[in-house]
């Protein structure tokens, strides 16, 4: 397997005030997630959260002892759960001799202690996207499927606000157990490009996301920073952003477009939320 890691150490929030552009890319931007027969990782700081893509084409992936060492344990899972969301065509994950069949926009959690994990797709033409993340884990809850249609949806926003969008939660307590780690997907509608407002913080949990089906020339303008003290990214289809505790993560488009959010920390509260006082960002 071809596979590259890497690690992003955690940042305070008075260090990435003095950083310049593409500072705050090299510590808070994934750029590059998917590539052909490639297994993409980076393992984060923040609750020690393992962000990565897997991009099978020909043959598969498996994970391996480089995951491993990451981590430092013997198998990837033998202290971690992992959720993933397919984002590209249709894919199987091999997990322990059994096989997983996904189509566009299922999931799956895998359990602590799963041990054999390999990627394939159907049709290496148009190969599947799996977007993994995977956290620290206490114990084993059952491995899953979680299709499209087990997700919960909701509808949020508004059109006269340009942020209407459909929210699916699919590792989610409602759903299934897991330790900790929480996935979702949000989809604007057409004609708004506005996700996550107003915007919040929740300084008991990291979060992640990943933003995709964007046309090739547009982007998101990714708000991060303090409400007092904002900054941004421009993020691109497929490329994702690592969001500290004491950060706030919202963003517009130049179209609609999709993200996937996770998160790991203390609580698995979706309604865990400090509320920004829109007057107050800077």
């Amino acid at each position: 397997m071809t596979a590259t890691v890497q690690t992003r150490h955690a940042i305070h929030y008075s260090q990435s005030e003095r950083m310049t552009g593409a500072e705050i890319r090299e510590n808070f931007l994934i750029e590059t997630l998917f590539v052909p027969g490639s297994l993409q990782a980076v393992y984060t700081h923040y609750d020690r959260m393992l962000v990565a893509g897997a991009m099978p084409t020909n043959g598969r992936l498996t994970v391996g002892e480089e995951l491993a060492k990451l981590v430092g344990t013997d198998y990837l899972l033998e202290r971690r759960e992992l959720g993933l969301i397919n984002i590209g065509g249709p894919g199987r994950v091999m997990a322990d001799g059994t096989t997983c069949d996904l189509e566009p926009m299922d999931g799956l959690y895998l359990s602590q202690g799963t041990q054999e994990i390999a990627f394939e797709s159907v049709d290496p033409s148009t190969p599947a996207k799996f977007y993994i993340n995977s956290a620290p884990a206490h114990t084993s809850f059952p491995s899953r499927i979680v299709s499209r249609m087990d997700a919960i949806e909701n509808d949020l926003g508004d059109g006269a606000t340009s942020n209407k969008r459909k929210l699916y939660q699919y590792l989610h307590p409602k759903v299934l157990p897991t330790c900790q780690l929480l996935m979702g997907l949000t989809r604007l509608e057409t004609g708004s490009v506005w996700n996550t407002m107003p915007a919040h913080l929740h300084d008991r949990r990291m979060e992640a996301y990943l933003y995709f089906d964007l046309p090739e020339n547009a982007f998101v303008v990714h708000l991060m920073g303090r409400p007092e003290a904002t900054e941004h990214l421009i993020v691109r289809s497929e490329q994702a952003v690592l969001s500290p505790p004491w950060s706030i993560h919202c963003g517009a488009g130049t179209s609609a477009y999709a993200f996937i959010w996770s998160m790991a920390g203390d609580n698995q509260s979706f309604t865990d939320m400090d509320m920004v006082d829109m007057k107050s960002l800077r």
